[in-house]
C-alpha cells in the first residue's frame, strides 16, 4: 500500500520532439512510495516519453523533475535493443550495472526464477537472439528486477507472455513492496494490482490523475465525460433561448433594445460556463484486408514442423496434415519458447522444412518485433512499397487515406518508422497489409503494443479476411472474436 512519501514528482514539465511535435504541456504529478500506478493514453500520447524523462534518457524543455535522494530506478522496456541481441544472457545482465557485480551468476539465477524462465541454470552463455519473444520479455523484466529498484518501470510487460507468464508476473507485482509504474493495454492484468492511474490526454497534452483500480478509473472517466456533455447540452439550450429572445426584442425597438442587449450578454456569460469535454481517444476506423484474387487450390500445405522443448531445449520433429485454402483460418498454439515465432518466420519466407506455399501467393507477415518494417524508411516509403508489392499503382491519395484510417496523419506520413511508438509501428504494419492485399496472412501476436480500443476493430477485420490465415496470439479474448477453422497445438 502506498504511503505519503513522494519519491518522484513532475512539476510543470513540458516536452516536445521538435517544434512541430509537442508531447507534454506543463505536466505535474507525484509518485508515492509503494504505489502501483498505471499510465494510460492513446498510441503516441507520450507514455514511453514519461519513462524516458524519469530515467533521464530524455530531458524536459521546461519544468522540473524532482527525485528523492538515493531513489534507484530501473526500467523493463518494450523490446530489447537490437544491438544487444548478440550479447549472452550474462553479458546483458552485466550491462544493467555501472559497476562490476561479482556475484552476478547467482543473482541471474534468482531473477530468472522470479520470472518463471525454466532451465535458467543453463542459460547464462546463451545468445539473446536465440530466445523466443516470450522468453525475451521475461529476460527484459528480469533485467529490471535484478537491480532491486525503489521505482520499477514496466513498459508493456505482458507483450509476448503466455497465460502462465502473465499469471506469474501479476502475482509478483501484487506482492512487490516498492513503487511500480506500468504501461500496458491488458485491462485484466492492470486491474489486478493498480491503485491509481495517470491518464495522458493526447489532445491537451496534460496528465489527469485518478485514484482506484483500473476498471474503476475507466468508469470515472466515462462518467466525467457524460456529466460534462450533459451540462453543456443544458447550457446550449439556455444559450439558444437567450439568443432567440435577444433577436426578437432587437427588432421591436425602443426600450426593448436594452433588454435584447442584456439577453445577448447573458448568452455570452453562459457560453463562458461551457466546459471543454475531455475528448475520448480516437479508435481506428473499421477496415478490410483485401485478399489476393484468382487463387485456386491449397495456398499452403504443412506436412511436418519442428519444435523445441522449452524445458530441456531438445528439438523435436512432428508430422502434420494441414492444407489451407481461401477463407480458412489456422491458430497455432504453444507455450513461450516452443518455436511458434520461428515456425511463422520460416513459413512466411517459404523456407520451412515440411511446408510449401503455392507459387505466386503474396504473403502478408506481421511480426511481433516489426522487423518486416525498415526502421530507416519513412511511413510514406513503407506504405508505397506495400502498394507496389500488392500490384497496385502508386496512388498517394489512396495511401494517405488508408494511413489516416489508422490514425497516421499529417507530418507522421514523413516520419521515420524508427521514430514512431511501438503502437504506431503496429498500426503502420496493418495499413501495409491492407495495401499489400495478401493471399496468405501470417500474424504473430498482432495485439502487442496496440491500444485496447483498436483491438476489437482489428479482430473484426481478421475474422472477415477471405484469404488463408495463420495466427499466433496469447490473448484468448482476442482469439475468441476470430473464426478459427483449425488449431495446431505445437506442444501436443
Amino acid at each position: 500500500m502506498a504511503n505519503d512519501e513522494v519519491i518522484l514528482r513532475f512539476d510543470k514539465v513540458s516536452f516536445e520532439y521538435g517544434p512541430n511535435k509537442p508531447i507534454l504541456d506543463e505536466v505535474s504529478f507525484p509518485l508515492r512510495r509503494g504505489s502501483k500506478i498505471t499510465i494510460m493514453g492513446q498510441n503516441g500520447a507520450g507514455k514511453s516519453t514519461i519513462f524516458g524523462l524519469i530515467t533521464e534518457t530524455l530531458q524536459p524543455e521546461s519544468g522540473q523533475i524532482h527525485r528523492g535522494s538515493n531513489v534507484s530506478i530501473a526500467i523493463a522496456k518494450q523490446v530489447i535493443p537490437r544491438e544487444a541481441l548478440t550479447l549472452t544472457v550474462r553479458e546483458f545482465f552485466e550491462s544493467c550495472f555501472t559497476k562490476k557485480v561479482y556475484d552476478i551468476d547467482p543473482r541471474i539465477d534468482e531473477v530468472l526464477e522470479v520470472v518463471n524462465l525454466k532451465g535458467h541454470e543453463k542459460l547464462h552463455e546463451r545468445i539473446l537472439k536465440t530466445f523466443s519473444g516470450g522468453q525475451l520479455a521475461r529476460i527484459l523484466l528480469a533485467s529490471a528486477l535484478i537491480q532491486d529498484p525503489d521505482l520499477l518501470l514496466l513498459d508493456e510487460p505482458t507483450n509476448n507472455l503466455d497465460k502462465a507468464g502473465i499469471e506469474h508476473l501479476t502475482k509478483f507485482l501484487i506482492n512487490y513492496k516498492k513503487t511500480v509504474v506500468v504501461i500496458s493495454h491488458d485491462a485484466e492484468f492492470l486491474n489486478a494490482f493498480s491503485d491509481g492511474v495517470l491518464y495522458l490526454d493526447i489532445y491537451t497534452r496534460k496528465v489527469e490523475q485518478y485514484v482506484g483500480n483500473y476498471l474503476n478509473v475507466l468508469k470515472d472517466i466515462t462518467a466525467r465525460v457524460e456529466k460534462e456533455n450533459m451540462k453543456n447540452a443544458q447550457l446550449a439550450k439556455q444559450i439558444q433561448a437567450k439568443k432567440d429572445k435577444s433577436n426578437e426584442f432587437a427588432h421591436k425597438g425602443g426600450r426593448l433594445r436594452l433588454v435584447a442587449k442584456r439577453m445577448k450578454e447573458l448568452a455570452q456569460d453562459l457560453e463562458d460556463e461551457m466546459v471543454d469535454v475531455r475528448k475520448e481517444d480516437k479508435t481506428i476506423r473499421k477496415f478490410t484486408i483485401p485478399a489476393q484474387e484468382d487463387i485456386l487450390g491449397d495456398i499452403i500445405t504443412i506436412t511436418s514442423f519442428t519444435t523445441m522443448n522449452h524445458k530441456t531445449g531438445k528439438i523435436k520433429k512432428s508430422t502434420a496434415n494441414i492444407k489451407l485454402k481461401k477463407n480458412q483460418h489456422l491458430l497455432l498454439r504453444g507455450p513461450n519458447g516452443i518455436g511458434k515465432s520461428t515456425l511463422l518466420e520460416h513459413l512466411a519466407n517459404n523456407t520451412a522444412d515440411g511446408a510449401k506455399i503455392l507459387d505466386g501467393i503474396r504473403v502478408g507477415y506481421y511480426r511481433q518485433d516489426f522487423s518486416t518494417l525498415n526502421f530507416d524508411h519513412s511511413v510514406y516509403e513503407s506504405l508505397s512499397a506495400a502498394m507496389l508489392a500488392g500490384g497496385l499503382l502508386l496512388d498517394e491519395e489512396k495511401m494517405r487515406a488508408t494511413a489516416a484510417s489508422f490514425l497516421i496523419t499529417g507530418d507522421m506520413i514523413r516520419t521515420k518508422i524508427g521514430a514512431l511508438s511501438e503502437g504506431q509501428k503496429g498500426l503502420v504494419a496493418f495499413a501495409g497489409l491492407v495495401l499489400q492485399r495478401p493471399g496468405l496472412l501470417i500474424l504473430d501476436e498482432p495485439t502487442n503494443h496496440i491500444n485496447f480500443r483498436h483491438i476489437p476493430v482489428i479482430a473484426e477485420a481478421i475474422d472477415a479476411y477471405k484469404g488463408a490465415l495463420i495466427l499466433v496470439s496469447h490473448v484468448p479474448e482476442f482469439v475468441s472474436k476470430i473464426r478459427i477453422d483449425e488449431t495446431l497445438d505445437l506442444e501436443k
